[in-house]
């Protein structure tokens, strides 16, 4: 896990970054990469309707551009399953995007490994005293009816932008009903270092727009802090 830029660099630089999460396919892998996605994110979860099987995916993922970040998305997932795929070495960062323990996440950032850890905002006090993830990644996403992420649904992004001015030192990622309609709101609301979309760019059967991309990513791109 060794990509060093756009996803990786400082909080501090005047960029907001832009992830394409939910990839199925090369097609679409291609598209959000040419039309300036900083990251690109694969769902591991079985469970998901994104679910990309790694056994038939591997080569195409293995051969994208090395410029952008390549997401593993993964759900409460044993740490053996982790440092497997941590071990393929066909991804910058983990996403871990279930209800894994500060005690869990603490193993990872022991070994070296580099992940985000993603935090449901269902509420008020969802973001109040959040114990230490040991990583400075956080994604702030909804939470809607036990899913994890995908949902469509935004929270509430005075929260986040609380949040993200109370801990500068974080690089938050905001999620969660992200459209090419409403992210320059969101943007100008929250200031996070990056923004994460899935459903807001999509048509059907989970396959991406590609001009929703490009519509997105320049919405994002327009904001000036």
């Amino acid at each position: 896990m060794k990509n060093d830029r756009g996803w990786f660099g400082s909080p501090a630089a005047k960029r907001i970054r832009v992830k394409i999460c939910g990839i199925t396919n090369r097609i679409d892998a291609v598209a959000a990469i040419e039309c300036g996605a900083d990251a690109v994110g694969f769902n591991l979860h079985p469970g998901s309707g994104r679910f990309i099987d790694l056994a038939q995916a591997g080569g195409w993922i293995e051969n994208l551009p090395r410029e952008v970040c390549r997401v593993a998305v993964m759900v409460n997932p044993s740490l053996e399953e982790l440092f497997r795929v941590a071990a393929l070495r066909l991804f910058d960062l983990l996403q871990l995007h279930g209800q894994e323990a500060p005690e869990f996440c603490s193993v990872l950032a022991n070994a070296g490994i580099r992940f985000a850890k993603a935090i449901p905002v269902t509420c008020d006090q969802s973001l109040v005293n959040l114990p230490s993830f040991h990583t400075a990644f956080l994604i702030l996403d909804s939470a809607v009816g036990g899913r994890f992420g995908g949902t469509g649904q935004t929270f509430s992004w005075p929260l986040a932008s609380h949040f993200v001015k109370a801990n500068k030192k974080l690089k938050v990622v905001l999620a969660g009903g992200l459209t090419p309609e409403n992210v320059s709101a969101a943007v100008s609301e929250v200031r996070p270092f990056g923004v994460d979309v899935t459903s807001g760019v999509e048509i059907s059967g989970h396959r991406k727009d590609r001009d929703r991309i490009k519509a997105f990513i320049e919405a994002v791109r327009s904001f000036r802090f």
